[in-house]
Parts: C-alpha cells; sequence; structure tokens
C-alpha cells in the first residue's frame, strides 16, 4: 500500500483496487466536501479515480448537495440508451439493467459530442454481493491493445448504430428529453447525427465519434469510446438472439461498428472485454460511499449483483469533442 505524495489527501493505493480516500464520518458530509473539494479534485486529476469512505451518505437530498458542492454544475443527460429515475436535477439512479447482468467497461456518454469530464456515483444501499463499480484506466487499456486495431480506430473512429422504439430501451422522449419531431431532428442535425423514422414511427440513429481522444488536461492519449459495451456480441447470448429474432440485424436498440461501417467481429470485442478486465480494479459498494470518475481518463463498469442496490449518478464537468466528420477522418 502506498499513498499520494502529490495529494494533501491521504489517498491509498492497492494493486487490482480503486484508490481509496478513508475519512472520519461527521455527519456533515456537505462542510467535508466543501472543505475538501479543491483537493479531492485534485486527486482525481492524479489518480483517475477515488472511492472516499467514511462520509455516511444518508439520502437523495444530500447526495445532491455534496455532488453540487463537488462540481461546477451537474449535467443533463442526453441520448440515453436506458431508463433512469431522476431524483433532482442531475441526480439521477443507475441505469435500470438486469442485476444478473453486468454493463461492461465504458467511458459515460461517450457516443455524445459533449461528455461529462467527471462522474460522480454515491452509495445508498449495497448489494448483498458483487455489484461494484470498478475502474479500467484508459490509458493502460490503450497501451495493452494491438497497434494495429488501435491504428485502424485512429483512422475511422466508430460507429454506433440506434434503434428507438417503445418496447426496449431509452425512448425517443427518454433519450432526447422531448419526443417532438421537430426538436429531435435539430438535436439530431446540430450533434452530428444521422437520423432516419421509421414507418411504425421508430427511429434509426448513426453517429461517427473518436474511439481516442487526448485528455483535456494532460493531454495524454485515451482509449475513449462504448466500442465493446454497445456492441451486439457483448449481450448475453440469448438476449442477443431474442433481439435479433424480434427486431433484426439492423433493428438491435444499439449496435458498434467500425467507423468506416463495416461489422466489428465477435473476436475484438472478446479481445476489448479481456483487456478491459486485465486493467480493471474494483471494491464492493459500502452504503455512504462516494466515488469520483475522471470520465475521459477511466472507463467504469457495473458488475452482476444480488440483493437490492441504490447508487445514485451525477455527471459533471463537461467536455466538448470535435466532430470527425468535419476534421475529414476517413
Amino acid at each position: 500500500m502506498s499513498s499520494s505524495p502529490a495529494s494533501t489527501l491521504d489517498v491509498e493505493q492497492h494493486p487490482h483496487r480503486p484508490p481509496i480516500l478513508r475519512v472520519e464520518a461527521t455527519g456533515d458530509a456537505l462542510s467535508w466536501a466543501a472543505e475538501h473539494r479543491e483537493a479531492l479534485r485534485s486527486a482525481v486529476v492524479e489518480h483517475g479515480s477515488v472511492l472516499v469512505r467514511g462520509l455516511g451518505l444518508r439520502d437523495a437530498a444530500e447526495v445532491a448537495a455534496v455532488f453540487g458542492r463537488l462540481s461546477d454544475g451537474l449535467m443533463p443527460e442526453r441520448e440515453a440508451f436506458a431508463e433512469r429515475q431522476v431524483h433532482s436535477d442531475g441526480v439521477y439512479s443507475s441505469t435500470k439493467w438486469p442485476a444478473n447482468q453486468p454493463m461492461c467497461m465504458h467511458h459515460e456518454l461517450s457516443y455524445r459530442l459533449e461528455v461529462p469530464g467527471l462522474m460522480l456515483f454515491a452509495c445508498l444501499t449495497a448489494p448483498t454481493a458483487g455489484g461494484a463499480t470498478a475502474v479500467a484506466d484508459a490509458t493502460a487499456v490503450l497501451d495493452a491493445l494491438p497497434a494495429g486495431l488501435v491504428a485502424r480506430f485512429e483512422r475511422e473512429g466508430w460507429l454506433l448504430a440506434r434503434s428507438y422504439n417503445d418496447e426496449i430501451g431509452a425512448t425517443v422522449a427518454e433519450s432526447f428529453g422531448t419526443d417532438d419531431r421537430d426538436a429531435v431532428e435539430s438535436y439530431c442535425r446540430a450533434n452530428a447525427i444521422e437520423f432516419e423514422w421509421q414507418p411504425d414511427g421508430g427511429l434509426r440513429t448513426r453517429q461517427r465519434r473518436h474511439a481516442v481522444v487526448r485528455h483535456p488536461v494532460t493531454g495524454r492519449r485515451c482509449w475513449f469510446n462504448q466500442v465493446a459495451f454497445l456492441n451486439e456480441w457483448t449481450m448475453a447470448p440469448e438476449v442477443h438472439e431474442f433481439l435479433v429474432d424480434v427486431y433484426g440485424e439492423d433493428g438491435l436498440p444499439f449496435n458498434s461498428r467500425f467507423g468506416n461501417g463495416d461489422p466489428i467481429g465477435e473476436d475484438v470485442v472478446h479481445l476489448l472485454n479481456e483487456v478491459y478486465e486485465a486493467c480493471t480494479a474494483r471494491e464492493p459498494w459500502q452504503a455512504g460511499d462516494l466515488m469520483l470518475v475522471d470520465n475521459i481518463r477511466t472507463a467504469h463498469s457495473r458488475e452482476a449483483y444480488e440483493g437490492p442496490r441504490e447508487v445514485l449518478v451525477g455527471m459533471a464537468d463537461p467536455v466538448r469533442l470535435t466532430d470527425p466528420a468535419r476534421e475529414g477522418t476517413a
């Protein structure tokens, strides 16, 4: 175990576990957050993530106040791929996703042009088993991937294809904040999203994004995308088979491709997930925990779990990314 030399906070570092900061529970998490805001944010820049243990966060109102104090304002979620409960402005439940199915490593909303630079998580109820919000360093992932594969993704970017309907995944209204067609189309045009309305009223979209970006503070290259998580081969086999049978290959709620539109093979997706797993750090949640994650530098996941689990989420520090199409990316 070692502690950070560059931070005024005594952040513990252990192999295969996220950096942990243990604090004395005072019953006043908001005052602690105000006092340690800058040091904590510096520690997140240094380490990529920090799990704060001992604050004793108790309810959604307290979490919202702490999130607000630690950020410069929380972002509303747009282009969600699954439903969330809204607790207050910018404070959400975890994505509704079957407890027995893991959500593999990803960077939140990395398919948008404006992404959160900072993710905030707070655990109010810890599961009886599993359910960790694990993390993986995006620079380490990039270094571990085959050079040829990285070169192709850097050259072409990656493509996200989505199909919206009222039966599975987020609806148009949940994803875009409105079901007004004109407003949805205006949003798509402003955010480099191709769209096509279907005869049944559904919507299909395609958007091409960078797969590797430079960190806005450090300038380091980061593997930053949701190529593996939002690919058909990451789905449980029985779920994949059912969705293809019902909606067809082109009607899956989401699927990722190479930037030129070519399918991404099952072998590539498995390789990506294996590299993520080799780079994963995990720590079981305890009720009252707070976790801050640099969303550019660090991927996160949600592991399968048993029992009740309540983890609240906030997104902050918006970062505007460039549109590959406007840069002439092939």
